[in-house]
């Protein structure tokens, strides 16, 4: 009892450490909310929207301020002295001290208004490009992290057909060696193992290469998306129309807000310059004050206040046809934002029409895909049973196994494209929310 006991907590200790490593890193691995969190702060793409939405709002604001009052003060001190050839202008230092309020505000100023209402527009253009934004981040992370599954997924089915190919050309070998296979099966079973080994370089690649680009969205290092529970359950296309999906993207998608907004813009532009003809009325008003200490002609000190009201008014009467020109210019500018709205809209629709039918081409994959993974898995149970009686040689054996994991890899695939399907979907008719990733995360392991 005392002898075994060495040998048998030799054995335990390399399986405590391995159990111990795959808790850690189950640990350590993140859910699709917590990564989108993560990449929400760090993200230069969508901090660059961030901040150009902010800096749009701010430009729309400005305009408010050709409707507002205008105030300024002016202030100011000089000191003279003067020489003259008569005695009583002679040596004489004097000096003045002067401030000034001015204040106007415009009464009748139409292009200004409608420059106010511009800049109201331009702020909804900055919620809708930041929410375009934030659209593309969703899409981005959830895109890098099923990229990072789907590595994961392909790496591990390779390398479980690697030891499944080692195991039946260990098994080639023995039959050699005996006498009861040819040595055709052995080089078929090694030529399919150094492929598989090929594979599996490549495979852990891909996963290395396709682990980097959620790192560099998310701004974290080692990053270890959790994987799918087991059995997936996924969603149909509610509502099942693809007219519903395109009519509600016309309404909400981003870039036909955009657009949309642009033309109002362009339309207001138009009036504005129609506008440039018009008169513009102002009230003013002014109070100043001076204090002189003598001057070139008295001595003494005296002071001087001025008060002030009145309206300027300005009538353009001839601009060298700039108006007309302009008018012109407004017009044709108003054409193009018309005639990139319907582009827009064409492009959105064809854009949401791709993404339903192939949401539904994906669910139907998903279903043939199981189908298939359970034929393969049948007919790779029959070439192994012929195989041992007698009936079958190795490499039909070898190919079953390869069609297997490939419809493996291929099955997993095809789940976490509906997934990210379904988020496209959304993002194209204009809905997509932070909060379309919950029920998601709620379908990750714990």
């Amino acid at each position: 009892m005392n002898r075994t006991r060495p040998a048998f907590r030799s054995s335990l200790l390399p399986l405590l450490v391995a159990l111990g490593a795959g808790l850690a890193g189950a640990a350590q691995a993140q859910s699709l909310v917590e990564l989108f969190t993560a990449a929400k702060g760090y993200d230069a793409t969508y901090q660059s929207a961030k901040s150009q939405a902010d800096a749009t709002y701010a430009h729309g604001e400005q305009a408010k301020a050709g409707i507002l009052p205008t105030v300024g003060l002016a202030a100011g001190a000089s000191q003279s002295s003067q020489s003259s050839s008569l005695a009583s202008l002679d040596g004489r230092n004097y000096g003045s001290q002067s401030a000034a309020l001015s204040a106007t505000q415009p009464l009748y100023r139409p292009g200004n208004w409608i420059s106010y209402e511009q800049g109201k527009r331009q702020n909804d253009i900055a919620q809708s490009q930041l929410l375009a934004a934030e659209q593309d981040l969703i899409v981005r992370v959830s895109q890098a992290y099923f990229d990072v599954l789907t590595a994961t997924d392909t790496l591990t089915f390779v390398r479980s057909q690697k030891d499944a190919v080692a195991e039946q050309l260990a098994s080639a070998k023995r039959n050699f060696e005996v006498g009861t296979s040819t040595i055709v099966d052995t080089r078929d079973a090694q030529a399919k193992y150094d492929l598989v080994v090929a594979q599996e370089l490549a495979a852990d690649n891909d996963l290395r290469v396709k682990s980097l680009a959620l790192d560099q969205i998310v701004g974290k290092s080692g990053t270890a998306p959790k994987p799918l529970l087991q059995p997936v359950v996924l969603s149909a296309v509610q509502p099942a129309d693809v007219g519903f999906w395109v009519q509600q993207s016309e309404a909400s998608n981003p870039a036909i807000l955009q657009s949309t907004i642009a033309l109002d813009i362009a339309k207001l532009e138009t009036e504005k310059a129609e506008d440039g003809h018009k008169p513009t009325l102002d009230l003013t008003g002014s109070y100043s004050s001076a204090n002189n200490n003598g001057s070139s002609q008295l001595s003494g000190n005296y002071s001087t206040n001025v008060a002030s009201i009145g309206l300027s008014f300005n009538l353009p009467l001839y601009a060298g046809g700039a108006v007309q020109n302009r008018v012109k210019e407004t017009l044709a500018l108003e054409d193009k934002a018309r005639s990139d709205l319907d582009f827009a809209k064409r492009n959105v629709a064809q854009t949401t029409r791709t993404a339903f039918f192939g949401l539904q081409s994906g669910l139907s994959q998903v279903k043939a895909y199981e189908a298939a993974e359970a034929s393969t898995q049948s007919a790779l149970d029959a070439n192994k049973l012929g195989y041992q009686v007698g009936v079958k040689i190795n490499i039909d054996v070898l190919n079953a196994q390869s069609q297997l994991y490939s419809t493996k890899a291929s099955l997993a695939k095809a789940r976490y494209d509906v997934l990210v399907g379904g988020l496209k979907l959304r993002q194209a008719s204009g809905v997509l929310k932070d909060e379309d990733l919950q029920p998601i995360n709620a379908q990750l392991a714990p």
